[in-house]
């Protein structure tokens, strides 16, 4: 086994900002893909199934990047970094590109690509920290991670306040035509993707593969290229098969976060045409405000989870963490004052941070070194899952049983948090290097 270096503060921050570019794409995934579907013509109940993207491109490229990215190594570049650099760079055309999108169908096209670099960049991201941390700064790596989704998020949403504020309409909505506002956050989000990723990529060296682990690389290398396309499937089927029971638990806390979550994205700006009598245009800035104000919560809150998942241990502060986060989407539909609908987001904010970091540290301590990539791969299928049965689903239910009400969707997914914030409970972390 390597025997990892302490890192520093400032070196676990270096080695994190690229995560800033990647959150900073997710936070307008959250906020203004949305909005940008309404506005082209888009039907509310035709949301989820219109974000289907994340979670098929999810399902399918994190955990190929994961196993692929176990048995990549390159002197100069890598083993992790290679993947960060392309996720990036085909993130940053597609920001470029998305708020020039004529109609409906090149916008969900594009939202395809966009999650695909995503979703390269991000997953092999996740391993990087466990690679280079050893176990007793896990919980900062990740936590750090934690702080810069809320950064890169927060700049995001504070770009399409400030954008909207400076130059768009107030009340009139064209139909058919994406604001001219709007465009500036796309710009700044494509300049971040890359250039932070740079920063990391340039800043943090990878630590080289064992002897061992060289020799299983070169065999792949020497395989054909038929069987090399076919194994890290073989690889995601194996890891499967001896998946730690620890990770099945998180998957169920996970079926439930992540529905609700969905939920939470998809249907802020409806809420507030409903409960505030906003245009598409305020909705939207009232969602980003949300988000603005949650993810400043969640950058000043993050690192100081760190001592108190010493103390407590990591599932109680998880636990509360999610219970809080329940707590907030029960009180936002009934709150009509667009500055006191702010107050619960500091809950939520709180909740985003222990679920941004504290189950990659928790599964980071239970898998092997080698297998790193790929099971936080699995872990993200955990994510997508939940996801992709939410588009599928959710359409549905927002029809035919909750009565096409954006209040009764917001209640269905505080339920979803209380029912995780139980199952969060059962996890139990014993650690693979004990």
């Amino acid at each position: 086994m390597i025997k990892k270096p302490r890192l520093s503060f400032w070196q676990i921050l270096n080695m994190n900002v690229g995560f800033l570019g990647i959150q900073y794409s997710f936070g307008l995934q959250q906020t203004a893909i949305n909005p940008i579907f309404l506005y082209l013509g888009a039907p509310e109940d035709m949301l989820p199934i219109l974000n289907i993207a994340g979670p098929v491109t999810g399902l399918i490229v994190q955990p190929i990047i994961g196993a692929m990215s176990d048995k990549t190594w390159s002197a100069r570049w890598g083993r992790r970094k290679p993947y960060f650099l392309i996720g990036a760079l085909l993130g940053s055309v597609c920001l470029f590109m998305f708020p020039h999108s004529p109609v409906l169908w090149f916008a969900v096209g594009l939202l395809w690509i966009l999650d695909v670099g995503n979703n390269m960049a991000m997953e092999p991201y996740r391993a990087f920290v466990g690679d280079k941390l050893p176990e007793k700064q896990l919980s900062l790596g990740y936590q750090m991670q934690s702080l810069f989704v809320g950064a890169g998020i927060l700049l995001a949403n504070g770009s399409i306040v400030l954008f909207q504020y400076l130059f768009g309409s107030e009340s009139v909505d064209v139909a058919g035509t994406i604001p001219q506002w709007l465009y500036y956050s796309f710009y700044i989000g494509a300049f971040l993707s890359l250039t932070t990723i740079l920063y990391s990529v340039l800043k943090t060296p990878e630590i080289p593969p064992t002897d061992d682990e060289l020799i299983e690389i070169n065999k792949i290398k020497a395989l054909s290229f038929g069987k090399k396309v076919v194994k890290p499937f073989l690889e995601i089927a194996e890891a499967v098969k001896d998946m730690p029971k620890f990770m099945w638990k998180i998957g169920a806390v996970y079926l439930f976060q992540w529905y609700a979550l969905f939920i939470y994205w998809q249907f802020t700006t409806p809420l507030f045409r409903t409960t505030m009598g906003f245009s598409t245009s305020e909705a939207a800035s009232q969602a980003a405000k949300l988000s603005l104000t949650y993810n400043t919560v969640t950058m000043v809150v993050a690192l100081a989870l760190v001592p108190l998942t010493s103390r407590f241990g990591g599932k109680k502060v998880y636990s509360l963490s999610l219970v809080g986060t329940a707590l907030a989407l029960f009180s936002i539909p009934y709150i009509t004052d667009p500055n006191m609908v702010l107050v619960p987001m500091v809950l939520f904010g709180i909740g985003w941070a222990a679920m941004m970091g504290i189950p990659y540290t928790m599964v980071s301590k239970v898998v092997p070194q080698d297998r790193r990539g790929v099971y936080m791969g699995i872990l993200n299928m955990m994510i997508v899952i939940p996801m992709f049965i939410q588009t599928l689903s959710f359409g549905s239910i927002y029809k035919y049983l909750l009565g096409n009400s954006a209040i009764n969707a917001m209640l269905f997914a505080g339920v979803f948090f209380v029912i995780a914030a139980i199952l969060t409970l059962r996890l139990n972390v014993k650690s693979s290097e004990a």
